[in-house]
């Protein structure tokens, strides 16, 4: 019997229809796609791409730190350092290498602080503010610790676990106050200052100028960067490493038109000229000085009192320090610069520019005799001389001789009712308008007029209305209008009028430019910065500060002016004429004029202009003492002192004895 045979199973024989099939194949065929896709994108990432990513994983854990340029130098027109920088250690706190937070760090604070003159609280708020802004960077605790604490510091590195010694250079001021306003000092970088256009570009962390000169041309000064990398781990920290640093590069010098001789004078004087104002009574809080070459606005001198040292600028400043130099409420502090953003009344020393106001205006004709008596009335109110002199009807050039306050009242009686005469003058003068300085900031001061006022009432009652009070303090009569009184005022530089010494000089000089030039005078443009110089010493660029403009003043009304105020520093009965005794006025004539102005409550403030001729060296003076009483008293002796030195005479100080406002 054969054997019987499975029975096998055939599969149907199903048919598959053509849609079917399409489908599979469009599926297959995206299946593959994607697949070569992930597969292309893995070659790409692993054989195309491998190195640019190991690069950037390896910039993910390294941080840069930046290694401050040594800043250029501020050079006198000589090119004498008046700033430089220096290396010196800083004491610096690495936050990974300190030991546990608690008790075993706290010991550690209160041990550099005895070291470092602070408290354990003073180093621990430094390092939770500094690591804050950047954790991985070393904290700065003292810059310039001495060498002794360094010392120290190094013998015994194992007690201060942590704490490191790193070069940097520093700022170094060493002539201290001299100048301190316009040279500005440095800091770090803040926030708020990244966003300025300035600061533009600037690595947080970076020393910049913050006041001054130093300010100003930061971008010459403040050379570029290095760089110290450093190394973090996953949380942040600093890892040990090797990574080489990018050096950084100098910054270039600025040479300045300051004499450095002369600044000391002129600094010296200003301190001789307070005290000895103190020793009369005055309380003589502060002045300012401005010398000046009339011809180009190089600014030979300038400095405000009080001052203060930049180099206290090294170190982190307590709040209570800051505030003192800053000041409060309406007394500026010795950060102030009051030679560019003083606000004064100028008194007498203003009379010149109403004496040419009113000759060009035709308000008033040379040779006609006006102020007769102590005192004229105008409604009212009476206007007087000081000490109610009598100097009798006076023309224009005896006016400006003796400073008679009852014919400038009357000149701007006169001028009133021809309009805004005076204040155009001024305000072409350079009155009332910023000057230009090379500075980051400066008073643009106040020449009141008719549409001043109606401005200031405005202003005036719309805070009223905004705030709900009864006066803001914007004006003191808000329904005020402008009165004959108010140009009677500004006409011998009381009243309303804000300016500074800076100003006043700009003005004279333009009126010494044009007594030179027949009529036709420069209103200069002051400047400090000359020229850039490479660190090598090499000019790399010259500084050009054109006039702000030219004016053309009547020759012979301008002539009168002149010998009015070089009559005033060389007459018998001139108001400062004793001041100039002995000084040789053929060869250097003085066109001077005292000022005292009127504070209501306080003592009147001193103040002198002159202009002193020279076919080589002449200069434009300007000085001023808050509260040092009359102009020959305090200001004028201190300008005689500066043209001393300037022109190689024995200095003297000189105080004349009249009282004319």
């Amino acid at each position: 019997m054969s054997a019987i045979e499975p029975v096998k199973r055939r599969s149907p024989n199903i048919p598959v229809s053509a849609g079917l099939a399409m489908r599979v194949a469009i599926i297959s065929a995206i299946a593959m796609a994607l697949f070569s896709v992930i597969f292309f994108r893995l070659w790409y990432l692993q054989v195309l791409s491998g190195e640019q990513y190991v690069h950037q994983a390896n910039v993910n854990r390294v941080r840069d730190l930046p290694i401050p340029a040594p800043r250029g130098q501020l050079l006198d027109r000589e090119g004498k350092p008046i700033v430089s920088s220096r290396t010196t250690n800083a004491v610096q706190i690495v936050p990974s290498a300190l030991p546990p937070a608690g008790a075993p760090r706290r010991a550690l604070y209160r041990k550099l602080g005895r070291l470092l003159g602070l408290s354990a609280a003073q180093i621990q708020a430094i390092v939770v503010r500094e690591r804050s802004a950047v954790p991985y960077a070393p904290v700065t605790i003292k810059t310039d610790a001495g060498p002794g604490v360094l010392t120290v510091l190094g013998e015994r590195q194992d007690e201060y676990p942590g704490v490191v010694q790193q070069p940097v250079s520093i700022r170094s001021y060493p002539f201290g106050q001299m100048a301190a306003q316009v040279i500005g000092h440095v800091d770090q970088v803040s926030e708020p200052e990244l966003k300025m256009r300035a600061f533009r570009g600037v690595k947080a962390g970076t020393i910049v100028g913050q006041e001054g000169l130093e300010y100003y041309y930061d971008r010459y000064l403040r050379g570029k960067p290095g760089v110290r990398r450093v190394e973090v781990n996953a949380e942040g920290l600093p890892i040990p490493a090797r990574l080489a640093p990018t050096a950084p590069s100098a910054g270039r010098s600025v040479k300045l038109s300051l004499d450095l001789a002369l600044q000391k004078e002129a600094e010296k004087a200003l301190l001789e000229g307070e005290e000895r104002a103190r020793a009369s009574g005055k309380p003589a809080p502060a002045g300012a000085f401005v010398a000046m070459d009339p011809r180009n606005g190089q600014v030979l001198a300038i400095g405000s009192q009080p001052s203060f040292d930049p180099n206290k600028f090294a170190k982190p400043l307590t709040p209570s320090e800051y505030k003192r130099l800053i000041g409060t409420g309406s007394a500026a502090g010795p950060l102030t610069n009051r030679a560019v953003n003083g606000a004064y009344p100028t008194g007498s020393t203003f009379k010149p520019i109403t004496a040419m106001a009113a000759l060009e205006g035709g308000v008033i004709t040379p040779g006609e005799g006006l102020g007769a008596g102590a005192c004229i009335h105008v409604g009212a109110q009476e206007f007087c001389n000081a000490g109610h002199a009598d100097f009798g009807a006076v023309g224009l050039v005896q006016a400006l001789k003796v400073s008679s306050d009852t014919y400038f009242f009357e000149v701007g009686e006169r001028a009133n009712a021809a309009g805004s005469v005076i204040q155009r003058k001024a305000r072409e003068l350079g009155i009332g308008r910023p000057t230009g300085i090379d500075l980051p900031s400066e008073f643009a001061g106040v020449l009141p007029d008719k549409r001043w006022r109606e401005r200031e009432n405005k202003l005036e009652l719309a805070c009223e209305r905004r705030r709900h009070v009864a006066n803001c303090g914007i004006v003191l009569e808000p329904t005020g209008v402008w009165t004959v009184g108010n140009n009677m005022h500004l006409a011998v530089g009381q009243g309303e009028l804000l300016t500074d010494p800076l100003q006043m000089a700009v003005a004279y000089s333009t009126l010494a430019n044009a007594l030179s030039g027949g009529g036709t005078g420069a209103v200069v443009t002051p400047h400090l910065g000359m020229e850039i110089d490479e660190s090598t010493g090499a000019e790399l660029q010259s500084l050009s500060y054109p006039a702000a403009r030219h004016v053309h003043l009547n020759y012979s009304d301008l002539s009168l002016v002149m010998e009015g105020i070089h009559q005033a520093a060389s007459q018998p009965g001139g108001t400062s004429a004793e001041v100039w005794a002995g000084w040789n006025q053929a060869a250097h004539p003085v066109y001077g004029k005292t000022g005292t102005a009127q504070h209501t409550g306080r003592e009147d403030q001193s103040w002198y202009l002159c202009y002193i001729g020279d076919p080589k060296r002449p200069i434009v003076l300007a000085v001023t003492v808050e509260e040092g009483g009359f102009g020959a008293e305090t200001a004028a002796p201190i300008a005689r002192l500066m043209a001393s030195r300037w022109f190689g005479v024995k200095g003297k100080f000189v105080a004349g004895s009249s009282k004319t406002f």
